[in-house]
């Protein structure tokens, strides 16, 4: 009789199982993205590098609106007296002036343009850096959201079906009432962790969507891969010389100080006075009244423009181009600093990284795995209380969900230490 009762809760068990597995919501359009590919995306539809292109391109316009001269000045005017009865005459005249920039201004502008350009050139590579590393991390979390909600999932199905067995056993009078109870509480609770799972995936698949730049009401972009092959082994100096000579932001602290420095070269040009041109022709009809008969006439005149400088006595603007050029360089000695510590910091949270994913290579997995299966069937011979079962249940799902925790740390590790030293060879 006992063995009958025993089959037919394992029957149970089993259509518990299945029946738990169609209750979960996990229906929704499916678009699986290769991370190759996704990567490719990002670089030509995330909206936040789209926009921060247009910098590039309005720095670009302003080398062209550097080269531009002055224009010129037309006036064009007449005149007449109010004696009509004398029959005075009337005038025309015609003036044109042009500002003739002196001390090289326009090169001094020109170049300040190309800096400035070559600045924003180097801030929009930094920009790719950093989003390049956030949308990896984006398409890691994804995964390790997917292996926690597979371990939760899997966890309940294996409590609900307990708990169903411990129902019929309760009403065979094996086990009390209390354990009956207290293993249906407890596959209630695990289901509240499948729904949160659940939801922590899909949040991790809509931020995928919007690395990518859209983001369908009903469609959600799936990371395919797993966390191996991201081990490496890396040198602590050579990291540094490479992070030194090819990150982005310490090539922008760069060009910043030669922007400082067109920027005093500019202020000095505009110290020097320009000059005024103007050429005019002015032309007098005819006076025909008979006290002062005048023929007419054309007079020409021209003239340069010499403006008084009085303004360069003060020096603030020559001072304030000075203590750019100052603070630049302080600015390029921090950030090579702030650049030397991101990649040790890196580096030493990589080690620990990867010594916490290689202790999981000792068979901690295997061995909660073979304590779970072991309590539960002695529980379901009646030689195991359920509490063993239950601490033994939360045992390997602590473990599984560290495993997966620490694949991802290990994963994230590594592209923070790329990251931090300007390099790129990430792939699964």
């Amino acid at each position: 009789m006992k063995r009958w009762t025993y089959s037919i809760a394992i029957l149970l068990c089993t259509g518990a199982f299945h029946k738990a597995q169609a209750q979960i919501d996990t229906t929704f359009a499916r678009n699986s993205l290769v991370y190759t590919e996704y990567l490719a995306q990002v670089g030509k539809q995330n909206l936040g590098y789209a926009a921060e292109k247009f910098n590039l391109n309005i720095a670009e316009a302003g080398i062209e609106m550097a080269r531009v001269f002055p224009d010129p000045a037309l006036t064009l005017g007449t005149g007449t007296t109010s004696q009509h009865r004398m029959r005075m005459g009337y005038n025309f005249g015609t003036d044109a002036s042009w500002t003739l920039e002196l001390g090289g201004k326009r090169k001094a502008r020109i170049h300040l343009a190309e800096s400035q350009t070559e600045l924003t050139r180097a801030l929009l590579e930094n920009y790719f850096r950093n989003l390049r590393a956030d949308a990896t991390l984006g398409y890691l979390n994804g995964l390790k959201q997917k292996n926690i909600f597979d371990v939760q999932l899997d966890s309940y199905n294996n409590m609900k079906g307990i708990a169903d067995a411990d129902s019929i056993r309760f009403k065979l009078g094996q086990i009390t009432e209390i354990d009956a109870r207290q293993s249906r509480l407890e596959a209630g609770s695990m289901l509240n962790d499948v729904y949160q799972g659940e939801a922590d995936w899909k949040t991790a698949l809509v931020q995928l969507g919007i690395m990518l730049g859209k983001q369908g009401k009903d469609t959600l972009y799936f990371p395919t891969g797993d966390f191996s092959g991201f081990d490496r082994n890396f040198d602590l100096g050579q990291l540094i010389v490479h992070a030194q000579n090819n990150r982005a932001d310490l090539i922008a602290a760069l060009r910043n100080k030669t922007v400082s420095q067109r920027l005093l070269t500019m202020a000095k040009a505009n110290r020097v006075a320009d000059l005024g041109l103007n050429f005019g022709i002015g032309n007098t009809s005819v006076v025909t009244n008979t006290v002062a008969p005048t023929p007419s006439s054309t007079a020409i005149s021209g003239g340069i423009a010499i403006p008084l400088k009085f303004s360069n006595k003060y020096k603030g603007d020559l001072k304030a181009a000075s203590y750019g050029i100052q603070q630049a360089d302080v600015l390029y000695r921090q950030t090579e600093l702030q650049i030397q510590g991101e990649v040790i910091q890196a580096w030493f949270n990589y080690l620990s990284a990867q010594k916490q994913a290689r202790q999981f290579n000792t068979g901690l997995l295997s061995d909660a795995k073979r304590v779970l299966d072991g309590k539960t069937y002695s529980y379901k011979r009646g030689e195991t209380s359920l509490l063993e079962l239950l601490n033994a249940q939360r045992t390997y799902n602590d473990t599984q969900r560290s495993y997966f925790e620490t694949l991802y740390n290990y994963a994230a590790a590594l592209v923070e230490v790329e990251r931090a030293a300007g390099i790129w060879d990430i792939q699964f």
